[in-house]
Order: C-alpha cells, then structure tokens, then sequence
C-alpha cells in the first residue's frame, strides 16, 4: 500500500509542477502576442488537462478544494 501512496504522491507532483510550468508559459505566450499560435493551444490544452485531474483530486478529496482556482485577469 505504501507504494500506491508513493506513486499517487509522486503523480499529484508532478501534474502540480506541470500545470504551473504551463501556465507561466501561456503567460509568456500572451505577453508576446502569440496567443492563436498551435505552441500555445497546444498548452492550453495540457492546463486544461491537468486542470480536470486536479479537480478530480479536489472532488474526491485529496486536496483541498480551490487549492488551483484560475486567477482572474
């Protein structure tokens, strides 16, 4: 069992590093005007997919909910 708890922790990780590291690079990609470019809808679509696994995480109450509430520009 301890193994099962390593490897979600590990995973809940790494979608954590990966939907900040995404999003701070659509940021970049929005300064630059470059927001209708394939880089960054490819992007948006892997936050959006990180998004909905740490929801699913939130629902099932994993970690707390709102830990990843979007931020409102």
């Amino acid at each position: 069992m301890e193994n099962r708890l390593e490897a979600f922790e590990e995973m809940l990780s790494a979608v954590i590093r990966k939907y900040s590291d995404t999003s701070e690079k659509l940021d970049a990609l929005k300064a630059q005007g470059k927001n209708k470019t394939a880089a960054f809808r490819e992007l948006l679509g892997d936050k959006l997919t990180c998004r909905y696994i740490l929801s699913l995480y939130e629902q099932y109450g994993l970690i707390e909910k709102n830990t990843f509430k979007e931020r409102s520009k």
